[in-house]
């Protein structure tokens, strides 16, 4: 298709007035014609005037549609020359049948224990903090920015003509409301696909995956997970017994080695729109990869969406489910990152042939309850407060984040590498190899300041990178330089050790 068809055709399917953004509509339909092969790589679509032009649009939106078809990866632009479309063609996975599973070991018989074997495992590898607010807590939002009045009148004018039912235990799935407008808002800002009966309202991230390690796995089973890793997902999957496998990630995000591959798991858990800690995107290709792996040998996804709201540089993108077309995979998120974390609500939205047996296990598992808070945020959502909270925080953040920044490159210049602060609430400070990272967190902590080490995410020892993972959200921007002046003391005592 030349661009001439092309525009010929966008004239015949574009249409205004449907309530959808005229650059998503366009996006959506040049997306559309790409995946389809209408149109091939190193085909140039029309120059933005004339497509803007043909379509009565204004060229702003021609423009930023392209651009986010270019930052997803579809399109390449060359000054000059024009917008053409990429090769987004892949080898996929050669079908791979896993090797017969040989005689299991079992351990030997240990001592009576007053703990589980996993509950062990579980002790000799926490990772959370006693503070949790404060220089440089990794993963918090600024709670007091909070926008509290507006919560405030929500909830009493629920108490105000209360119904009891909102003070029981919740229903299976959620309080349908809810549901229903956290589907209406994945859709509109995450590109999710599912209905209001596909959302299961949790308490968390942590819970999906405890429900959907309960429903859809069995002790024993394999589970990937990217290396490095959220070290409480990592601990999660540990202590329900299950084969973990670090896979390694690059620039592109999770890339299985081909021995990898012939042990196909269960579960992959991803965090494709950013991933934690060290904050790559996952490539097109490459999530296109995943799903086809996942569909030849039917595994599931858990997608970990836990704050890609917060790109300083366009839009956030969309979602790794919105391109599933095998049904296989669970996209899960929270508010703990975007309101506060002690709110405790989190949902996923799951395939419809799963969704109601997690509802139900949710349901019977957990005794969920917090209606109130559920109805509150129902119409939080509707109300556009949510949305309105993110703009004004996401700009915010952005200025403590170059504010970081600055403090690092002024104590060190080009000599120690700032790593994934493209996007949200964190980014890291690569060190070199001999420096024990995990001392520098525990003399910085004496000193109140918090930073993770990064070795910490590791799963495998001798494969961990050492760093610092350094929030800066929940740190005022006038402390940051003081704060970090105490750190770099810290930084520098080890380095010249």
């Amino acid at each position: 298709m030349n661009p001439r068809a092309l525009s010929e055709w966008l004239q015949q399917w574009f249409r205004k007035g449907t309530g959808e953004p005229a650059y998503r509509q366009l996006y959506r339909l040049l997306r559309q014609c790409i995946l389809e092969g209408r149109l091939h790589a190193g085909t140039r679509l029309p120059a933005s005037r004339e497509l803007a032009t043909d379509l009565s649009i204004s060229r702003n939106t021609v423009l930023q549609a392209y651009e986010q078809l270019t930052e997803e990866g579809y399109v390449s632009a060359a000054v000059g020359r024009g917008t053409f479309v990429e090769d987004i063609s892949h080898e996929l996975p050669v079908q791979i049948e896993p090797p017969s599973a040989g005689p299991g070991t079992d351990s030997e018989p240990g001592m009576s224990r007053s703990l589980s074997k996993r509950g062990e495992r579980l002790i000799t590898s926490l990772g959370y903090s006693e503070r949790q607010h404060g220089a440089f807590m990794a993963g918090v939002p600024d709670v007091t920015e909070f926008p509290v009045q507006q919560w405030l009148r929500i909830h009493n004018r629920h108490w105000r003509r209360l119904r009891p039912e909102l003070l029981s235990y919740a229903p299976s799935g959620g309080y349908p409301p809810l549901r229903q407008a956290l589907s209406d808002y994945l859709q509109a800002s995450r590109s999710v696909n599912g209905a209001a009966s596909q959302v299961v309202v949790t308490s968390g991230i942590h819970q999906v995956l405890d429900v959907v390690i309960r429903m859809l796995c069995d002790p024993g089973d394999r589970v990937w997970v990217e290396e490095p890793a959220y070290w409480g997902i990592r601990n999660l999957l540990i202590s329900h017994g299950m084969d973990v496998v670090g896979i390694p990630v690059d620039i592109e995000g999770m890339n299985p080695t081909t021995e990898q591959m012939r042990r196909p798991p269960r579960l992959i858990v991803v965090t494709p729109s950013h991933q934690y800690p060290l904050g790559m995107v996952m490539s097109l290709a490459r999530r296109r990869r995943i799903l086809e792996y996942a569909r030849q040998h039917h595994c599931w996804i858990l997608e970990d969406d836990y704050d890609s709201d917060f790109r300083y540089g366009g839009r956030p993108l969309p979602s790794l489910q919105g391109l599933d077309e095998a049904a296989l995979v669970i996209y899960a998120g929270s508010f703990s990152k975007t309101l506060y974390p002690g709110l405790r609500l989190g949902y996923a939205v799951a395939p419809a042939s799963v969704a109601p047996a997690l509802a139900a296990g949710v349901a019977e598992l957990y005794r969920e309850g917090q209606l109130m808070a559920q109805a509150v945020m129902a119409e939080f959502l509707r109300e556009g407060f949510v949305s309105s909270h993110m703009r004004r925080v996401r700009s915010l953040y952005a200025a403590r984040r170059d504010r970081l920044i600055v403090a690092v490159q002024a104590h060190y210049g080009s000599k120690l590498e700032i790593v994934g602060d493209k996007a949200g609430l964190h980014l890291v400070l690569a060190l070199p190899d001999h420096v024990d990272d995990a001392h520098i967190c525990r003399e910085a902590y004496l000193r109140g300041i918090m930073a993770r080490p990064l070795s910490m995410y590791y799963l495998r020892p001798e494969r961990a990178k050492k760093g610092l993972v350094l929030g800066y959200a929940c740190v005022r921007e006038d402390e940051i330089d003081p704060a970090f002046a105490i750190l770099a003391g810290v930084i520098d005592a080890e380095l010249n050790a």
